[in-house]
């Protein structure tokens, strides 16, 4: 039974990624920790917490799914710095990969949660 934002299987998966981000960002250089790892610490960071906010406005339809619409936004644009830090290889191909295709997937259950919203 869901009780809280946490809950949801979409927050504990970001949060998660998240923290891989946090020590992905550490395998940068120092000029791309300001830069690249700024961006995707911020990215990563407001996935779980688009989450917990929608969650808290779960009674508004339209801002519950404009939070996680935007928590997807969010993941779209990690998924863009993923690609930058994989095509100039500032980090390893393999966990570029990994983490898109982590991401790609909670982009996916995000838009089911969207879709279903009722039904959790």
């Amino acid at each position: 039974m869901i009780q809280s934002f946490r809950d949801l299987d979409v927050y504990k998966e970001s949060y998660q990624l998240m923290l891989y981000i946090s020590e992905a960002i550490k395998r940068l250089d120092k000029a791309e920790r300001f830069g690249l790892g700024d961006q995707l610490r911020r990215a990563s960071r407001a996935i779980p917490a688009l989450i917990a906010e929608g969650y808290a406005r779960r009674q508004y339809p339209l801002e519950f799914k404009k939070s996680l619409t935007m928590a997807i936004g969010e993941s779209n644009e990690i998924e863009v710095h993923l690609d930058t830090a994989r095509d100039l290889s500032l980090l390893p191909k393999d966990l570029c990969l990994k983490l898109l295709s982590d991401y790609q997937k909670l982009g996916r259950k995000l838009n089911r949660l969207i879709a279903n919203w009722k039904k959790f």
